[in-house]
C-alpha cells in the first residue's frame, strides 16, 4: 500500500472478496452509512468485510471516480447487486474515507448510497 487510494481500494477489493483481512485499518476506525453508524471499531468492520451478509450481494464496482483533498480519498463508484448469479439492482455509492498520509490505515469511512 503505497498511497491512500491504494489503501481505499484495498476496501473495495475486500467488499468483493469477502477477506478484510488485508485492508489497512486503524482499530478504533468506524463507518457510517447515510450519517447511521455501521462499523464501531476496526476490528467490528474488518469482521463485516470477511462475513457481513450485507456485503454477500454485492456482484460488482465499476465506473469508479477517485479524488484525494488533504486526508480525504473519496470514490464515485457503481455498485451492482444481486443474488444466484442475477444483478437485481444498481447504486452510486459515494464514499470518503478518512486516510492520513503519515498513516495510510483508514480511520474513518463515510458513505452515500442513492439510485444512479
Amino acid at each position: 500500500m503505497n498511497t491512500q487510494v491504494d489503501v481505499a481500494r484495498a476496501y473495495l477489493d475486500a467488499l468483493l472478496s469477502h477477506d478484510g483481512n488485508s485492508v489497512p485499518i486503524e482499530p478504533r476506525a468506524v463507518r457510517y452509512e447515510m450519517g447511521l453508524k455501521t462499523a464501531f471499531s476496526g476490528n467490528h468492520l474488518r469482521r463485516s468485510l470477511s462475513g457481513g451478509p450485507q456485503y454477500r450481494v454485492i456482484r460488482s464496482i465499476r465506473d469508479c471516480v477517485w479524488t484525494v483533498d488533504g486526508e480525504n480519498v473519496t470514490v464515485d463508484y457503481l455498485l451492482d447487486a444481486g443474488l444466484l448469479g442475477r444483478t437485481l439492482a444498481t447504486v452510486r455509492v459515494v464514499e470518503t474515507f478518512r486516510i492520513p498520509p503519515h498513516d495510510l490505515r483508514i480511520h474513518r469511512i463515510d458513505a452515500k448510497i442513492r439510485r444512479p
